[in-house]
């Protein structure tokens, strides 16, 4: 039984992320796609068939050429996954970024404190109850 390619296997490849980048500014033939690259055109088209496979591209034969055009809806599968993980993180960089700034305005009494003490000017309240 063969494995289905799903679109984290295509854009696993980074050769296959530079020709959805290619396909998406406009649709090419395989000649135009092999020239932007330094491998072979047989490499190439087997790129494109796993873009095909997974539904990222559509090839189409127009007499001699074979013609590729991007079909880049099937990157949502991407987007909504990753959005799991972008919630996750902004939640996460949020709580740091919050106990960062108690750590500063803490460490920040402290240090007018010992200015304070240097200076001659005692806070008898202690650290962080004012001057």
């Amino acid at each position: 039984m063969e494995a289905r390619r799903d679109v984290f296997q295509a854009i696993a490849d980074p050769t296959r992320r530079e020709i959805i980048n290619l396909l998406a500014q406009q649709p090419q033939n395989l000649n135009a796609i092999s020239a932007n690259f330094e491998m072979s055109r047989q490499a190439i088209s087997l790129h494109v068939k796993i873009l095909e496979e997974c539904g990222l591209i559509e090839v189409r034969q127009q007499g001699n050429n074979r013609f590729c055009e991007a079909r880049l809806e099937k990157l949502n599968e991407v987007h909504e996954w990753t959005e799991q993980y972008k919630a996750f993180w902004t939640k996460s960089f949020h709580s740091l970024r919050n106990y960062l700034d108690k750590e500063t305005k803490g460490q920040k009494k402290i240090i007018a404190n010992q200015i304070q003490k240097k200076n001659g000017k005692v806070n008898k309240r202690g650290p962080g109850q004012g001057p």
